[in-house]
C-alpha cells in the first residue's frame, strides 16, 4: 500500500533539547505544522506544549538559575530572529527585542543567568553589533560595534567578565577575539592569517578555552587555544572529523562526536589535565547526532538523533556510563517502520580519478541485478558546504515509497571529508563539482535497476543552483528537474542576497568585482540548452537566494516552450516551514513527476 506525502511530512521532528535547572528538558517539535516549545518532565512522558504560534520557533535555551527559556522566532521564514523570555512557573511570554527588521544571533546566557548575550546587525544591516541584557531589562546594552561582516558570540567567560566572538570571513575561515564587558577592549584569540574554522566554543576547568578546529590540520579536532595557537587534545580516526563538543567548565566533563563518512561516533569522558579520560562511548543506534547538550551539574547529555530509518528523537545518556534513555518517539502515523528503507555508502570514480562519496537507497522490493528497472532521483545538498548525511528525510522516503530510487552525492565542496576537498569547487573551480554530478549519472548507467532514461536532478539552495547547472552543462541526461531555491544568476543573486552575507559568499562564489567568472558558472546564461521539464519552489521572504533568482530562470524557460511550473509562497523564506505549505509543495511535486517521469 502506497502512503500519501502528507503521511510522510506530518511525522514529527523532535530537535534542539535544552535542560532548565530541575533537569526537566525543553525542546523543539512540530505538531502543530509549525516548530514550537514543549517540556518533558520525564523519558516517555506526554510533552507539554508552551508556546501556541503560527510562526517558527528558531531555537529554544534554557536559562542556568531560573525557571525560564529564551526562544527565538521569526516572522514568514524571513530569518530575523526575535528573542523572548519564556516564565516557566506563569507561562508568561516577555518580548525582549523589538527590532523586526534586525536579524539577532543568540548568544548563550551568561553563568549566572542573570544576563543573556547576541549580535545583532541594528545600526547597519552589513554589520553585526554585540549586545549584552540584563534578563529583566527592556534594553540591551551595546558592548561593541563590529567592523563589518559577519560576528557572532560563541561563549561566556566562567566569572561572566568576557565573551568569545567568533567572525566568520567565509565558511571555511575564521577567528575567535575576546571581549572584555566592563572596558569593551577586545583582543584576537586566534590567528588571523591561517585559514582555520571554530566551532563549539567552550571554557574548560582553568579557564582553559576550547573549540572543535581546523587549524593547521586537514580535518577538524578537540583544541586548547591559548596565545593564538591550538594544542590538539582529542582527535577523529583517521580522516574523519571531530563535528561538535559540550564542555563544563566546573567538572570538566565532556561530550563529543565524531563524523565518520556521515555517521556518528558519540564520546562521553573527564577532560583532566589536557586529555580526555574516563571515556565511554553513548550508546546509539547507527545514524546521525546533532545539538549536544549538557544537564545541571554536567551529569547527564542530550542529543537529538536520526537515521534513515528512524525519525528525529532525543535521548539522555549517562555521562558517566555512556547508557542511553529515548526521551521522545515522534511515531509514524501508521506507517510501519519497515517501510523506511537505509542507505548504502557508495563511492565513485569522477573526472580526476577522485572517488566521490555517496549513498543510494533502492526501493522496496527491487535488488541491485534486478532487470526491471526504476527511475532515478539524483539528490544535490545545500551549501555548497555542507554534507548530506544518513539522517531521517521524509520526503526521501516517500518517492522510495513511490518507486524511486534515490543517489545522494557529496560532491567536490562537501564538508565532511577534509579541508582540501571542501576546497576543490571554490571560484574558478565551481563547475567541476557539476562534472561528479555528470559521472554519477555513468555509475548510475553501470547498475542493472537504475533507468537512465527516467532520470530526475534534485536540489535545494546551492543544491538548486547544481540543478540548474546540470540542465544546462549536461541537458540530454535528464528526464525532469527540481529547483528548490536554486541560484541562476551569481551577479544578480551577490547585488540582492543579505547584505551581511554578500562577502562571506563572494569568498566562494567570486565577487561582483569579478563578472566574467560569476557569468561563466551561472545557469542562467546557458538557459537555451535546457530541454527537460523544470518544477522550481522559491519562498518570498528568503534573505539568502531572493525569490527573483526563481523568477527570472523561470521567465527565461517559459519564453523557450520548455514546461516549467513555479510554486512561489508569500509567507516563507529559504526553508518551507509551514506544513501546509510543505505538503502542498510535495503534492505539487508528486503530480509533475507523474506527468513528467
Amino acid at each position: 500500500m502506497s502512503h500519501g506525502v502528507e503521511r510522510y511530512l506530518s511525522i514529527d521532528s523532535t530537535d534542539t533539547p535544552t535542560f532548565t535547572p530541575d533537569g526537566n528538558l525543553a525542546f523543539l517539535a512540530d505538531t502543530t505544522g509549525t516548530p514550537q516549545v514543549y517540556r518533558l518532565d520525564a523519558a516517555g512522558e506526554w510533552p507539554e506544549r508552551l508556546t501556541a504560534h503560527s510562526e517558527r520557533v528558531s531555537f529554544v535555551d534554557g536559562s542556568p538559575s531560573h525557571d525560564e527559556l529564551v526562544f527565538g522566532m521569526d516572522e514568514g521564514s524571513n530569518e530575523r530572529d526575535q528573542l523572548y523570555r519564556y516564565d516557566l512557573d506563569t507561562g508568561e511570554e516577555l518580548p525582549l527585542t523589538e527590532e523586526p527588521d534586525a536579524k539577532h544571533l543568540w548568544g548563550g546566557w551568561g553563568p549566572e543567568g542573570e544576563q543573556f548575550a547576541f549580535a545583532a546587525n541594528r545600526r547597519q544591516t552589513d554589520t553585526f553589533d554585540v549586545y549584552v541584557q540584563d534578563r529583566d531589562a527592556e534594553e540591551a546594552d551595546l558592548l561593541w560595534e563590529g567592523p563589518g561582516g559577519f560576528v557572532g558570540v560563541a561563549a561566556w567567560h566562567p566569572d561572566g567578565d568576557a565573551l568569545v566572538l567568533q567572525e566568520s570571513n567565509s565558511s571555511a575561515d575564521q577567528v575567535l577575539y575576546r571581549l572584555d564587558i566592563d572596558s569593551g577592549e577586545i583582543e584576537q584569540a586566534t590567528d588571523p592569517d591561517e585559514e582555520a574554522r571554530y566551532g563549539h566554543v567552550s571554557y574548560g576547568p582553568n579557564g582553559g578555552l576550547y573549540a572543535v578546529t581546523d587549524y593547521t590540520e586537514e580535518t577538524a579536532y578537540v583544541g586548547r587555544i591559548e596565545n593564538g595557537s591550538v594544542e590538539r587534545i582529542e582527535a577523529g580516526p583517521e580522516e574523519w572529523n571531530v563535528d561538535s563538543l559540550v564542555l563544563d567548565d566546573d567538572t570538566g566533563r565532556v561530550g563529543y562526536t565524531v563524523n565518520v563518512d556521515g555517521y556518528t561516533e558519540a564520546t562521553v569522558g573527564t577532560l583532566r589535565e589536557g586529555d580526555i579520560v574516563d571515556t565511554a562511548a553513548v550508546d546509539l543506534p547507527d545514524g546521525v547526532v546533532a545539538d549536544v547538550e549538557l544537564g545541571p551539574d554536567a551529569e547527564r547529555l542530550a542529543v537529538t538523533f536520526s537515521a534513515d530509518d528512524h525519525p528525529y528523537s532525543i535521548y539522555v545518556a549517562d555521562v558517566t556510563s555512556g547508557e542511553t534513555e529515548r526521551w521522545t518517539t515522534p511515531g509514524t502515523l501508521g506507517i510501519p517502520e519497515d517501510r523506511f528503507l537505509q542507505s548504502e555508502t557508495i563511492r565513485y570514480e569522477t573526472f580526476d580519478g577522485r572517488e566521490i562519496p555517496a549513498y543510494w537507497t533502492l526501493p522496496a522490493g527491487v535488488e541491485p541485478d534486478d532487470d526491471e528497472q526504476v527511475p532515478v532521483m539524483v539528490d544535490i545538498h545545500g551549501g555548497p558546504e555542507h554534507q548530506r548525511r544518513p539522517w531521517f528525510y521524509p520526503t526521501k522516503q516517500y518517492f522510495l515509497n513511490q518507486g524511486y530510487a534515490v543517489l545522494e552525492p557529496n560532491v567536490r565542496g562537501s564538508s565532511g571529508y577534509g579541508k582540501a576537498y571542501t576546497h576543490l569547487d571554490d571560484k574558478e573551480k565551481r563547475l567541476d563539482s557539476v562534472k561528479d554530478i555528470n559521472y554519477a549519472t555513468e555509475w548510475l548507467a553501470d547498475q542493472p535497476a537504475a533507468d537512465t532514461d527516467r532520470l530526475v536532478v534534485y536540489g535545494r539552495s546551492y543544491g538548486g543552483f547544481m540543478v540548474l547547472s546540470a540542465i544546462t552543462e549536461y541537458p540530454d541526461l535528464w528526464a525532469a528537474a527540481i529547483d528548490f531555491v536554486g541560484i541562476a544568476d551569481f551577479e544578480t543573486f551577490l547585488e540582492n542576497t543579505g547584505e551581511w552575507r554578500r562577502e562571506h559568499r563572494a569568498a566562494e562564489y567570486g565577487s561582483l568585482d569579478t563578472p566574467e567568472l560569476l557569468e561563466r558558472i551561472s545557469p542562467i546564461h546557458n538557459v537555451e540548452k535546457i530541454q527537460c521539464p523544470l518544477f522550481i519552489q522559491h519562498g518570498a521572504n528568503d534573505p539568502r537566494v531572493p525569490v527573483s533568482e526563481a523568477e527570472q530562470i523561470a521567465e527565461a524557460v517559459e519564453k523557450r516552450g520548455i514546461p516549467v511550473e513555479t510554486c512561489i509562497f508569500e509567507d516563507e523564506g529559504h526553508h518551507t516551514t509551514d506544513r501546509d505549505n510543505l505538503i502542498e509543495e510535495f503534492e505539487r511535486i508528486s503530480t509533475f513527476l507523474d506527468e513528467h517521469v
